[in-house]
């Protein structure tokens, strides 16, 4: 039997959603982003949040189902809840205000402390602009989607269990090139997908500017509450 004090130990909550896709190292949904970090980690899923519930049609039938992850994740000991997609920024005041704990939804959010960033989109025609002030990014931010039937976008939206992940940095790597080539004035990328962490380094290198992602900021942000504690 699990003893309490490990049932009650600090750690890091993930809300996933409801996927069979390949989550290399890097990825929100991946344990071996967190264990290589040292970070303990504890997942959960909503039954039948897809993708393309999630991404396109933003379902508002999943938030009840979301918001009861959050607090579940911050019962069973979660000192910081996310989730598994860069999306769910539009419910982010829902999430925070269920539960006594931080809740960072999105990589998104970092967009109002960053000056003059550009977004990197798992689908930039679902990134509308009332999500994007839900989040509270600047407006007039520039946002550049993945190439619409790509690697990475087409094998998450079918849930496929193979993905070339060569060929799914390169597709992240266009479209930040994309952005800067349109947007030459942009000084920080944020990817906003909880899949692109992995390929982050690929597109610090091809665009020769800083790159911030849902990795990074949750490491960055559990050595603060690690130090403060």
């Amino acid at each position: 039997m699990m003893s309490t004090k490990t049932a009650t130990e600090a750690c890091l909550g993930v809300i996933m959603l409801d996927t069979l896709f390949p989550r290399p190292p890097g990825d929100i949904g991946s344990p071996v982003t967190w264990a290589r970090a040292g970070i303990p980690v504890r997942f959960i899923t909503v039954p039948g949040a897809s993708a393309r519930r999630v991404v396109m049609a933003q379902d508002p039938a999943l938030l009840g189902p979301f918001v009861e992850a959050a607090r579940s994740l911050a019962g069973q000991g979660a000192r910081l809840i996310t989730t598994s997609c860069g999306f769910l920024a539009g419910w982010q005041a829902e999430l925070q205000a269920a539960v006594d704990v931080p809740v960072i939804t999105s990589s998104l959010l970092q967009c109002a402390r960053l000056p003059t960033p550009g977004i990197v989109t798992f689908d930039a025609a679902s990134l509308h602009a009332g999500l994007l002030q839900r989040a509270g990014v600047p407006a007039g931010t520039p946002v550049e989607g993945l190439r619409p039937g790509c690697e990475l976008q087409s094998r998450i939206l079918a849930d496929d269990t193979a993905l070339d992940l060569r060929q799914a940095s390169d597709d992240v790597v266009e479209a930040a090139m994309r952005l800067v080539a349109r947007h030459p004035e942009v000084q920080h990328l944020v990817l906003e997908c909880t899949n692109m962490p992995p390929y982050r380094a690929a597109v610090a290198q091809a665009t020769g500017r800083p790159v911030h992602d849902l990795e990074s900021w949750l490491l960055e942000i559990w050595r603060q509450q690690r130090a403060e504690n």
